[in-house]
């Protein structure tokens, strides 16, 4: 079975992340289905689209958008699934809604995506806890490679762009090759910038 233009993938887990591990503990965070933050955004793959070919396979595990698997009140305030539920636990998944697949262990960005985790910022006068605009590029792609923008290089990306995804627990923030404005040289004391939450979960 192939759906012709999407993905047809399932949860990996279950469709919410409501809990984090706190020492042998869990602690429920959210009890809403409002709060896209923690949806689960991880998939498996159970079938490719027949009308074009990609590099991810059947059984591959991939970084989706938010509201493949999202709940959500309908105008009569009734609680009802995605448009995208398919059948019993899968749903379809189109393209531009794939973010990341995982070959090897390795997280592989789609198309011009890439990923980018913020530095710390070091400055005690400022409140903010990261640097604005600027952070190391964790997942890149074809494009930023062949101008040489590869894989741990400091860069300055355009505001307003941080998109947050949580993968293997680092908070990352998607964006695409256009929205990478420079390449910054190293000082040696840039730290990346990791927040408690997200390496709890």
């Amino acid at each position: 079975m192939q759906s012709i233009f999407d993905f047809i993938v399932e949860p990996k887990g279950k469709r919410y992340n409501n809990e984090v591990k706190v020492g042998d503990e869990s602690l429920v965070v959210n009890s809403s289905i409002e709060n896209f933050k923690f949806i689960n955004r991880n998939a498996i793959v159970k079938h490719t689209p027949a009308a074009f070919k990609t590099p991810i396979e059947k059984g591959d595990e991939i970084l989706i958008h938010h509201n493949v698997f999202r709940r959500y009140y309908n105008q009569k305030g009734k609680e009802v699934d995605s448009s995208k539920l398919f059948n019993d636990n899968e749903y379809f998944c189109q393209m531009d809604q794939v973010y990341l697949y995982k070959k090897k262990d390795k997280w592989k960005a789609l198309g011009e995506r890439c990923f980018v985790i913020p530095l710390a910022n070091d400055d005690e006068w400022d409140l903010d806890e990261e640097v604005r605009g600027k952070g190391v590029l964790k997942i890149g792609n074809k494009t930023l490679s062949s101008m040489g923008v590869n894989e741990g290089d400091i860069v300055g990306f355009k505001l307003n762009r941080e998109f947050e995804f949580l993968v293997d627990d680092q908070r990352l923030y998607c964006m695409e090759s256009n929205d990478i404005l420079v390449k910054h040289e190293r000082k040696g004391n840039e730290k990346e910038y990791n927040t408690s939450w997200a390496r709890s979960s």
